[in-house]
């Protein structure tokens, strides 16, 4: 077995390459939450409204737990990398793909398309994770890297990718098609 497939105690990893990643991924997901309120809104009156406005919970929740995350490792996430964050999702809020929400633009189809490609990265974040989480054998302070819940949350991604997907495939024909 490979040492990613046996997991590795959180003593073993690199803290040096591995908190920069998590403080862009942090970037990442603080700007997701703006952005998934913004798809709310663009899709506010919808039957979509709903799935946004839980997306954009999730996400703020799962933003929580990596910022916990981090932390546990024994880092303060980057001061300049959130600032940038706070200013990007100001920009996000403002929705640049799609700024007049409507739905029946190549804007909402790009918002759509952005929303998945977050999402996409973020499920490449807790399989990253999944692979360096001990399977057995952590000794007290070295189970940040939770498998049960990094497996919860990597499935969470996925099925928060097929609901952007089930949205984007429901409502293409009216942007897309005359009539």
């Amino acid at each position: 077995m490979t040492r990613a497939t046996d997991g590795i105690p959180v003593r073993q990893l690199d803290l040096g390459t591995l908190l920069p990643y998590l403080d862009l991924h942090l970037v990442g997901a603080t700007n997701g939450v703006r952005l998934f309120g913004a798809a709310r809104v663009s899709w506010a009156g919808t039957p979509y409204e709903e799935d946004f406005s839980r997306l954009r919970q999730e996400i703020g929740q799962e933003r929580a737990f990596l910022k916990r995350l981090i932390k546990a490792l024994g880092h303060r996430p980057s001061l300049l990398k959130m600032a940038f964050a706070r200013v990007m999702s100001v920009v996000a809020e403002l929705d640049p793909l799609n700024p007049a929400r409507r739905k029946k633009t190549a804007g909402a189809q790009l918002e759509l398309e952005a929303l998945q490609s977050l999402l996409r990265g973020k499920e490449a974040l807790w399989a990253t994770l999944l692979a360096l989480s001990p399977d057995t054998g952590a000794t007290a302070g070295e189970d940040v890297l939770d498998r049960t819940v990094l497996q919860r949350l990597l499935e969470a991604s996925k099925r928060q990718q097929d609901t952007v997907a089930r949205v984007m495939t429901e409502t293409a024909s009216a942007r897309f098609l005359k009539g």
